[in-house]
């Protein structure tokens, strides 16, 4: 079995994966902003017979995400799957919302990925590894009040395309998710148009969302296979499609369902 670093893994979707590829036999490094949370998180791993390291990392910052990645290789020897699950949202109207808003929504959620996958990559590519990034419905596609989210992911769908690309002869895996809505929370944590926490959660329109370890299972399989892509709920691939064959009613449906 490998080694696996998880980002933003004390919570939500990251925690979710944590728990199942330990479960798998992989050793897990649990990197979160939250050191106490991450701490927690892989005592549980360890708890439960699994083997795991816990580190505090700003995603934001490159030199934080170079000690993290350099603690993993000496105290393992390698890296063999990087996920970069780290994210925030927003909500808001553009017109309402700061420039420094979708800044902060795109440094964690694209650059924190950047950083920790520059760090990660000669690691990944000395042991054939694969590097994940969670990008979302919204890399494809519009998502109304939530622009600086949707910048995030469109640029992580590019970016790890990219990198894809440059790398197609040298064994390193690299698997796009593309998550629909997921019930993590992060709604409720979401920052509101002035940069504070939003007075009200943002709005989905979903019934019924997928769980997280209902996504960390479709996640695991599809990097556990290689994909190129892991669709995670039943409306994401049928939103890839939409966009591009009937633009203006996915707008409509979109529009209908977070504006109300």
């Amino acid at each position: 079995m490998g080694n696996v670093v998880i980002t933003g893994a004390a919570h939500g979707i990251g925690a979710a994966l944590a728990g199942r590829f330990a479960r798998a036999g992989h050793s897990i490094a649990v990197l979160d902003l939250d050191a106490h949370a991450a701490g927690g998180r892989a005592k549980q791993i360890e708890d439960d017979g699994g083997t795991a390291l816990a580190l505090g990392c700003d995603v934001t910052a490159s030199s934080e995400c170079g000690d993290a990645i350099s603690s993993v290789v000496a105290a393992w020897g390698g890296i063999d799957i990087l996920i970069n699950n780290a994210g925030i949202t927003h909500v808001g109207l553009i017109r309402d919302t700061d420039a420094d808003v979708v800044r902060r929504v795109v440094e964690v959620n694209f650059f924190g990925a950047v950083h920790c996958t520059q760090a990660a990559l000669p690691s990944l590519l000395a042991r054939k590894g694969c590097v994940v990034a969670l990008s979302s419905v919204a890399g494809f596609a519009p998502l109304a009040t939530r622009a600086g989210y949707v910048a995030s992911k469109h640029a992580v769908q590019g970016f790890f395309e990219t990198l894809r690309c440059e790398h197609r002869s040298d064994g390193l895996g690299v698997t796009l998710v593309c998550p629909s809505f997921v019930d993590t929370g992060i709604g409720r944590r979401a920052l509101g148009a002035d940069g504070r926490a939003a007075e009200e959660e943002a709005r989905t329109g979903v019934a019924h969302a997928v769980s997280p370890v209902e996504a960390a299972e479709a996640i695991f399989r599809g990097v556990s296979k290689r994909r190129r892509i892991v669709w995670v709920g039943r409306e994401a691939r049928a939103a890839w499609w939409m966009t591009r064959f009937a633009p203006r009613i996915y707008e409509h449906l979109m529009a209908r369902r977070t504006l109300g």
